[in-house]
């Protein structure tokens, strides 16, 4: 199992918790603000980072060019990995340990409907996807990205 530097989430005791390795991306639109995928109906919703579980055989790479496309319909390119976090959580009954990888991604295409009929692209902003997303490992993805951005416009 490799290294993962956070865990983010509580484990409820006497719970098996699967480990699902992950991936998700951070990718930046027009006006500042970043892709995130409205998962469910306009009443039942929650918002995650475009991205998912890697499939066997799969790369990190190959797995978050998949999930951007079928959750939120942007073909895009990895620029470098971030960080890494797991997070303890429920996914609809499975407990389950997400051991996820953080990419920034850059936008390579035009935007297309995505595929998964209960994901809706949204942009927000920085700010607002830290407050809304619904695991705290992804907000902490957003806030180490943001941070970074802006110590680099400092010329740090």
């Amino acid at each position: 199992m490799a290294h993962f530097a956070i865990q983010f989430g509580k484990t409820i005791h006497g719970k098996q918790y699967k480990e699902r390795p992950s991936v998700y991306g951070i990718c930046l639109g027009e006006g500042g603000k970043i892709a995130i995928a409205r998962i469910g109906d306009k009443n039942h919703h929650h918002y995650d980072l475009p991205g998912g579980g890697i499939e066997s055989e799969e790369s990190d790479p190959e797995a978050l060019i998949r999930e951007f496309e079928e959750e939120v319909g942007i073909p895009i390119w990895p620029l470098r990995q971030m960080g890494r976090a797991g997070q303890y959580w429920i996914n609809e009954t499975v407990p389950v340990n997400s051991l996820a990888s953080f990419y920034e991604v850059e936008i390579t295409g035009g935007i297309i409907r995505p595929t998964e009929p209960d994901h809706t692209l949204v942009w927000m902003s920085v700010e607002d996807a830290v407050k809304k997303v619904r695991h705290d490992s992804h907000a902490w993805a957003i806030l180490s990205w943001d941070r970074e951005r802006y110590w680099d416009a400092q010329g740090r």
